[in-house]
This record gives C-alpha cells, sequence and structure tokens, in this order.
C-alpha cells in the first residue's frame, strides 16, 4: 500500500450498489419510465399538480418503449413488462428479481429522479476498478477557513503590560541631569542612591542598578553606559517585577536563582540604618544573608522550582517589602523577610543543635529540637530528600543552615501554603499526590508508643482517624489532597496529630471551638511564626543579658551581636562569601566560634 493511505470501509460505496440494485429492478424501471412521462407532458404536469392534495395514485406500469429508452438503461437481458409495486419503495424492491443486477458509477448525490430538478437517470455500468466495499483512500486536508476580520487583542504580557505613559526621553533626561552633578558625569556606588530615585525605583533597587550597569566591574558607572543600560530595560519591561528580575538575572535567564540576590542584600547590610550594628561583624553578613534569601525562596518560589519568575515576584510582596526598606528604619518591623530578629532566633536554635559546628547537622542532632518533640519517622522522612535536594543530604545524611531555616518556620506555622506542601510532602510515602489510611497509620503508631511510655493513655487510630477526616473534610473518600489540607483551617492541627507529640498534647488541652475560633481572628493578628520568633527572641536577649557584665548601674546592651565579638575568629570564617548551592538548600554558611558561659568574665 503506497505509504499516506489507509484502508478504510466506504460505507457510501455500499449505499451506491444497494441503490443500484433497486434501480435495476424491472418494475422499478417502469415506474421511473412512467415518471419521466408525465413530466415530459404538460398536461399531465398539470393534473399532477392537481392531485397534489390527494394521496398519490398507484402506479401502473407501462409497457416498456423501445424508441424512449434512454441509451444509459439499455443493459442485457432486459426484463418484460412487469406489475409495478403499489408504491415507489424507500429501500430494496419488492418485486422479484428476473435478471441480474446492473451497476452503476459511484455518484455522491445519487441517481433518483427528482420532480424540482427534473434531473435524468444515471445508469452507467459500474466502474471497474471497485472491489468490495473496502477502498484505499488517500486522506485529504481540507484548507483551512480564512481567518477572521476581528483580531483578537494582545492578553499575556510575560514582561509587563506596556504603558503609554512613560515618556522615556523624559526619563533619561533626568538621569542625565543627575550624572551631571558627579565628577567626570561617572556615578559610584555611594551616588547610585540619587540614581535610583532619578529612574523613578525604591532606594534599594541601587545596588542592582549599579551592579548591571557594570560598576561592580569598574568601581563606578558612566552616563552613557547607564542611560544604554536603563534605556533597555524601559524598551522591554513594562512593571516593577520585570525590570527587578532584568536587573538581578545573569545574562540569558529569564529567572532568578539564590545567587543573584546576594549583591543587592549585602547593599542592604551595607546600608540599612537598622544593620548598623552588623558594620563591626562582617563574619555574620553572610549568614544573615543566608537566612533572607532562604525566607524569600520559602515564600516567593511557590514552584519550588528553585527559581523565581516575574509571575511568581509580581504574585508576592516581597517588592513592597523592598520598597518598605526605604521608610522603616527599624530592620525588625520588616517581619515577612528582612528582620534581624528572626535571623537571630533561627540561627540560635541552628547552634544548639550543631553541636561540633560544622554548620550540618544530621538526623540525630535534629531529633533533639524542642526537646525530641518530632517522632523519629518524621526526622527520616526530611532526611529523606523529600523537601531536602542537597547533595550532602544524599551522601552524608545531613542538612545545612539553609536547609534548617525551612524546617524551623514550617515546624513553628504550619497553616501557610508552604509549610502545608512541606509536610504534606513528608508524610506523603508513597508520592502518589495524597495521603492514604496506611500512611496516617504509619506515622501515628509512634505516636501511640511514645504517649504510652508517658502513662497517657492514647486514643485508638480509628477514633482519631475519624476525628481528622471530620477535621479535614476531604472529598474523595479515604484520600486526604494537599487541597483538602489548604482548605482546612486547622491543618496545624492535623499535622501536629501524627508526628509532634507536644504539640499534639496542647491541643488536645484546647477546645475544638477555640481553635477555631483563633484560625478565623480577623485583623493584622500575629502568625504563629511571628508569635514564636517574638517570644523567643525575648528568651534568647534575657540569657544573654543575665551573662553579661553590668557596670556602673547601666543596663547590659541588648545587641545579640556584641558578644560575638569577642569571639575568636576561626579559619572558617575566612571561607569565601558564599559555596555553591543545590536545591532548596542552597547557599552553605560558615562556621564561627561561640563563646561559651565559662570564658566570660565573672559578673
Amino acid at each position: 500500500m503506497p505509504p499516506g493511505k489507509v484502508l478504510q470501509p466506504v460505507l457510501k460505496m455500499k449505499v451506491d450498489e444497494l441503490f443500484l440494485c433497486w434501480l435495476s429492478e424491472s418494475g422499478t424501471q417502469a415506474m421511473l419510465r412512467d415518471c419521466l412521462r408525465r413530466v415530459q407532458t404538460p398536461a399531465r404536469a398539470e393534473r399532477g399538480a392537481g392531485d397534489a392534495e390527494q394521496p398519490a395514485p398507484r402506479l401502473a406500469a407501462a409497457a416498456p418503449d423501445a424508441a424512449w429508452t434512454p441509451r444509459q438503461c439499455q443493459g442485457p437481458a432486459a426484463p418484460g413488462p412487469t406489475p409495478a409495486p403499489a408504491a415507489l419503495p424507500v429501500g430494496a424492491a419488492s418485486s422479484a428479481r428476473s435478471a441480474p443486477p446492473v451497476r452503476g458509477p459511484r455518484r455522491s448525490g445519487g441517481a433518483r429522479v427528482s420532480r424540482r430538478t427534473r434531473d435524468p437517470v444515471d445508469c452507467s455500468p459500474p466502474d471497474s476498478s471497485v472491489h468490495g466495499i473496502f477502498q484505499v483512500q488517500t486522506r485529504k486536508e481540507e484548507p483551512l477557513p480564512p481567518a477572521a476580520s476581528r483580531s483578537i487583542p494582545t492578553f499575556y504580557f510575560p514582561r509587563g503590560r506596556p504603558q503609554d505613559t512613560v515618556n522615556v526621553d523624559a526619563v533619561i533626561a533626568k538621569i542625565e541631569r543627575t550624572f551631571a552633578q558627579f565628577p567626570h558625569e561617572r556615578a559610584t556606588m555611594e551616588d547610585m542612591g540619587r540614581v535610583a530615585k532619578a529612574c523613578g525605583c525604591p532606594l534599594y533597587w541601587k545596588g542592582p542598578l549599579f551592579c548591571s550597569a557594570g560598576g561592580e566591574r569598574t568601581g563606578s558607572v558612566s552616563v552613557h553606559k547607564f542611560v544604554a543600560m536603563w534605556r533597555k530595560v524601559l524598551q522591554n519591561c513594562h512593571d516593577d517585577a520585570a525590570k527587578f528580575v532584568h536587573l538581578l538575572v545573569s545574562p540569558g535567564c529569564s529567572y532568578l536563582v539564590q545567587e543573584d540576590f546576594v549583591p543587592f542584600l549585602q547593599d542592604v547590610v551595607n546600608t540599612h540604618p537598622g544593620l548598623a550594628f552588623l558594620k563591626e561583624a562582617a563574619e555574620f553578613h553572610s549568614r544573615y544573608i543566608t537566612t533572607v534569601i532562604q525566607r524569600i525562596f520559602y515564600t516567593v518560589n511557590r514552584s519550588w522550582s528553585g527559581r523565581i519568575t516575574c509571575a511568581e515576584l509580581r504574585r508576592s510582596t516581597f517588592l513592597q517589602n523592598v520598597a518598605l526598606l526605604e521608610e522603616e528604619a527599624d530592620i525588625n518591623q520588616l517581619t515577612e523577610f528582612f528582620s534581624y530578629e528572626h535571623f537571630y532566633v533561627i540561627y540560635c536554635k541552628f547552634w544548639e543543635l550543631d553541636t561540633d559546628h560544622d554548620l550540618l547537622i544530621d538526623a540525630q542532632d535534629l531529633a533533639r529540637h524542642n526537646d525530641h518533640a518530632i517522632s523519629t519517622k518524621m526526622i527520616d522522612r526530611i532526611f529523606s530528600g523529600a523537601v531536602t535536594r542537597g547533595k550532602k543530604v544524599q551522601k552524608e545524611g545531613k542538612i545545612s543552615y539553609a536547609d534548617f531555616v525551612w524546617f524551623l518556620i514550617s515546624e513553628e506555622d504550619k497553616k501557610t501554603p508552604t509549610s502545608i506542601e512541606y509536610w504534606f510532602r513528608c508524610m506523603d510515602l508513597d508520592g502518589d499526590g495524597a495521603l492514604s489510611m496506611f500512611e496516617l497509620e504509619y506515622f501515628y503508631e509512634e505516636q501511640c508508643r511514645r504517649l504510652d511510655s508517658m502513662a497517657i493513655e492514647a486514643l485508638p487510630f480509628e477514633d482519631c482517624l475519624c476525628q481528622m477526616l471530620d477535621l479535614v473534610k476531604p472529598q474523595m473518600e479515604g484520600r486526604i489532597t494537599l487541597q483538602d489540607l489548604k482548605r482546612c483551617k486547622l491543618a496545624n492541627v492535623f499535622f501536629d496529630t501524627f508526628f509532634n507529640i507536644e504539640k499534639y498534647l496542647d491541643h488536645e488541652q484546647k477546645e475544638q471551638v477555640s481553635l477555631l475560633r483563633e484560625s478565623e481572628s480577623e485583623g493584622p493578628e500575629l502568625s504563629d511564626w511571628e508569635r514564636f520568633a517574638a517570644e523567643e527572641y525575648d528568651i534568647l536577649v534575657a540569657e544573654e543579658a543575665a551573662g553579661d557584665p553590668w557596670e556602673d548601674g547601666y543596663e547590659a546592651e541588648l545587641s545579640p551581636v556584641e558578644p560575638k565579638l569577642s569571639a575568636l575568629r576561626t579559619p572558617l570564617a575566612q571561607r569565601p562569601f558564599l559555596e555553591a548551592p543545590g536545591g532548596l538548600g542552597a547557599v552553605e554558611l560558615y562556621e564561627y566560634e561561640c563563646a561559651d558561659d565559662d570564658d566570660l568574665p565573672p559578673s
């Protein structure tokens, strides 16, 4: 069979064959001749029109007329006159055949006689190339109809919707006037704040603007190079998210990775008044930057891809927080990303677990968190790679400080979308996207054993399961999906029931009504993470202040950095700024020596 051709049954050929069989009947031909005479005779036509209101008459068979018989219908062994049926048949003829059927050629429109069109009957012999009811046909592509004249307006703007109100020449002229105030029309990093304002950007865009124009290599930026760079940004990027991504990304990329934020955050550390005390503690810069980067990806990178796109940045509140850096002198008020107090709490929690201070913790170290509150089965799931992608986790069974940031925020606030996804990944043992009753029982077994060891009667799994199903209300019976947990306002109660013994007991002491009331409270209520960080920071500062010497009756400085400044700087603090990242825990930290209580001078 030639290529491009397929063997298909042709229904129309069979219909044509049956029609020709009916047409070859002698009675059918006699009726057709009579009908043709009535059409050709005007008198009969008028009489036929008058009889249209009455029932159809019985057609008598007419004798064959050799002189009139058309050439098309002359076939071998023409039969004699036969009585015609009572009415014109619709399907096969009812009279017996006295001669072999005569096949005609394939006709797309059939060969019936029509009184309206007065078409003649076509009874030509059949085509010899037809074999059975199957025929090799070539697929013919019909030409597409022409496009509609109405054009569909553009609705997808990956770099923002273009704005006609932006006057590029006016913006460039303002930038040139600003550069004219600098020596040799070149701007240094200290001058970029004024340039950022001339561009209409927030103050702390000055670092990305400086680096994007090549100032990081030369130490200053010329007016011509900066204008060329910013004109290109204005022509291709039409909103703040697209502009910010364009300034930070590496050449050829359209998304942000963790290393892209380092120059921007280093400028924030160097110049923000709320972080002025960190200038003398350079070894803390990288740790603070690492914490902020992990919090950015924890909140903004909703796809868990390790790459922040323009769309994700546009949907988040990160750029609004960057703009607030200029207005808010107290960095701790920006609790979503930049709070130093939150960094201090996270780092101190990590330092307590990292006993050998190699900036890596294993499963035994993590199990000591919160006095062994988390079950060993969940600890094993965390180190299985379900929520960590670093190479050290796979090879050495350890996680870095960056991974610990994700763990601690997820552990202390299980109501956010990212934390729900974090623990759902851990509990979904088979990775099928749903929690089965087997998986829930797998984690609850250890909870029962731990409760028994504490002389507390554990609730049978069947009863606990009924409570959890009533709490979550899954759409599918016997399966709890991620969307079910996100719709549930008490996802923290669900997760703590299966792997956190301390918080499970706390929830048991509270009534469900009070828990629901807390989850539905409106207004500027602190999140679980913000509440935890504030409480832990007060405890840490109080402990630190109690260990510091007091002089002249003045209160000790409550800065968590000052007691560490006298500590011995180890060689690890002199390592390169950031090591190569991997996945979620992408940015490594350095080790520093922490002064023990025994080394402090007596009070």
